[in-house]
Order: C-alpha cells, then structure tokens, then sequence
C-alpha cells in the first residue's frame, strides 16, 4: 500500500491543541507515515512542551529550536530551519495549523518545494491587517493546496477571494476534538480545588494581544477594570509570560497581584487550564480559541477586542466583543442572567480529525471517505462538507 508521508507543523500552544487531536487519528494507520515538527515558537515549558505532555502527545520527530524574535526574524528562522529539513527528508504533504508565524512559514517552505500545503481552520478572517495573525491567514491561505475550514464563514471569505471550492471542505473545529479527547481528565481535574474555587463562582481572564499589552494605556486601563470586578467575583488569571514583562514594565505588576480577590498565576497546561474555564460562570480574554470553547461548553465570553476572526461564536454562541471600559458593565448582565445562551454551530462535535483524515485519503489516495458522505452546503460557500461521523 502506498504511504503518504505527512509533516505535522505545531509552534505555538493552540497549535497543540489542534494537531494532537489529528496526531491521534493518523498514528498507526497503514497509509501514512507521520512527523511530528515542533518548531520551537513557544519555548516556554508552560508554554510549550506542558502540552505535548496534556495531549498526550509524543516528544517531536524534528525540533526546529527557533524561540523568539521579531515576526521577520523568527519567519525567516522557521524558513531556513524546516527548509533544511525538507531537503533531508521530504514529506509528500505538510499540515499547517492556526495562525502563527510559523504557520506561514512552513506553508512558504512547501509551496516554494512543491510540497503539497495543507491548512486546518482555514478561511478565518477578522478584516483587521493590523494583527500579525491576519497577514499570516491571508498568506497561507493564499498557498495552501488543501483548505479545512471550520464554518461556513470561512467557506465564504475563501469563495470571496477567489479560492476554486475544490481546494475547500468544511470539517468543523478540531479544538473541539481536543476538549473531548481530555473530556476525563479535564473534569478530574484539581485545579479548581487547588485555588480554593470548588464550587464559587469566578471568572478566568486571559490576556497577551499586542493591542491589550504592549502599551501603558490599555494595559493600564484593563488592570484597573479587573481590579473593580474582582470587588464582586474571583478571578483567576494564568499570566502569559509577554503580559508578565509588560505589567512589570509598566509598574503595574504589583497592583494586579495584591489585589483582593485576583489570583495571577503560572500559564498552565491545557488539562489543568480547561478544568478552571468549566467551572467558571463566564471568561475575560482576548483569545481566539477560548471564544470557540466557550461556545461550545456554553459559556459567556468578554473578548477584549474590536473584531474577531470567529464570528459565528457572536452570531451562534455566548460570546461579544468588548472594550475595556464595558467590561464592568457586561459583567453585570452576565451575573445578571441576561447573556444569550447560544448554540454549538454545525460540525462541532468532536469528529473533525476524523473528517481531515477522510479528505487526505481522498484526495492524496482517492480513496472515498468512510466518516460521512459529501454534503451540498449553500451557494455561497460553493464548496463540499464532510458531515458528521
């Protein structure tokens, strides 16, 4: 039989989470032969190998050891780094994941060696170019070969742009796919109990956007509206290494951590991280995943930006998007009971590894998917879904 040899590209902690549950459905099958590309993006041990170690992941075939820098420089370091590695052994198709940079990176390497490029949560878009993350999305969505998206918003902005459906299937959200594959261990979990938050209620808050923190004002501004909402509800917050520097950059550090009812922690693994966010009766953050988990697992969610590149998770779950100075107020409606309690959008089920593995038989072996049949989706999205298994 023959073997596809497939690149598995994880850099950055969602990364993670969205290979693992692909990693799992792939290893062991007879047509292909995995690698496991780390490479190095986050280099944090909380950051980093914590969750290879959450999702059972296996150390990495390859790591490329790039840490960090300037988006120039660490893109061009993934480049040079994972180039040298194709060239030792070339893989027929390479799975970039998310949206770092070293999804881009990666995808340039392949496009530019002929290696067939492959994007997991493909089509996402906010319309604002001033994140890094939307020039990554535009750029490897512009070379990939093969597109799995999410949602039918991402169908559209890829129809919108020009991209032949055929290179398109739809086969919902593999973070999903991860909170079920630690379902067990996530509500065994003890960190709730370790902060002395067993059954009170609390909000966890996260926060690493350029936008939020990398400047005095805004930053200054957030610390201050945490402060007033710890006054009426615990908070717990897991503080990315970049937030640290700048809150003690800016001479804020001290008034976060001595503030009564405002516990700041170490990041945490995935594992222990999803057990604080299930028990918590809403989120504070300003990232992407945890929009989608909390619409999923029905969560109210205050998003600390002006756009989001997930907005079935405003138009379908409990999250919206705030500015700092409506937190105080959106955090009375939610203890209020007036939040909208949403749905989970279609193909969010926990079976989307399933799915991408079904469409990489097909389209690199042709071989007709067993997960599900091909579904007509609306003619907008003019492209194919793989429903549920």
């Amino acid at each position: 039989m023959q073997r596809i040899r497939i690149d598995l590209i994880a850099a950055a902690r969602p990364n993670f989470m969205k290979v693992a549950p692909l990693f799992h459905v792939l290893h062991g099958q007879p047509w292909c032969r995995l690698r496991l590309v780390h490479t190095g993006q986050h280099y944090d041990q909380n950051m980093s190998e914590a969750f290879f170690r959450d999702l059972k992941l296996p150390p990495p075939d390859l790591h490329l050891g790039v840490g960090s820098g300037s988006h120039a420089k660490q893109t061009a370091d993934v480049m040079l780094a994972y180039e040298a590695a194709c060239a030792a052994d070339r893989p027929d198709l390479v799975v970039v994941v998310g949206d770092v940079n070293s999804t881009m990176a990666c995808a340039l390497v392949g496009a530019k060696l002929h290696i067939t490029v492959a994007h997991l949560e493909a089509g996402l878009r906010s319309g604002d170019r001033r994140m890094p993350e939307e020039i990554n999305r535009l750029v490897t969505d512009t070379l990939a070969d093969i597109l799995w998206t999410p949602s039918p918003d991402a169908d559209e902005h890829l129809a919108a742009e020009g991209v032949p459906p055929e290179k398109i299937t739809r086969v919902g959200n593999i973070m999903i796919d991860s909170y079920e594959l630690m379902r067990e261990r996530i509500d065994a979990g003890g960190e709730r109990r370790r902060l002395g938050l067993e059954n009170r209620a609390y909000a966890v808050v996260t926060l690493h956007r350029p936008s939020n923190v990398d400047a005095a004002g805004p930053l200054t501004a957030l610390v201050d509206q945490l402060t007033r909402i710890a006054v009426r509800l615990p908070l717990v917050f897991p503080v990315h290494p970049r937030t640290h520097k700048n809150l003690q950059a800016f001479g804020l550090w001290p008034k976060l951590a001595e503030a009564p009812n405002l516990q700041v922690i170490e990041p945490l693994g995935y594992v222990d991280f999803m057990n604080l966010v299930c028990g918590a009766c809403l989120t504070i953050t300003d990232s992407g995943g945890i929009q989608e988990e909390t619409t999923y697992l029905g969560i109210p969610c205050l998003t600390l930006r002006t756009t989001t590149e997930r907005p079935i998770t405003i138009t379908e779950g409990t999250n919206r998007l705030v500015t700092a100075a409506e937190l105080v107020p959106a955090v009375d409606e939610i203890l209020a009971g007036r939040w909208p309690h949403g749905r989970k959008p279609q193909l969010w089920d926990g079976h989307t590894a399933a799915r991408v593995a079904a469409d990489i038989r097909r389209r690199l072996l042709s071989v007709p998917p067993r997960v599900a049949e091909a579904t007509t989706v609306p003619a907008a999205a003019n492209q194919r879904t793989l429903g549920s298994a």
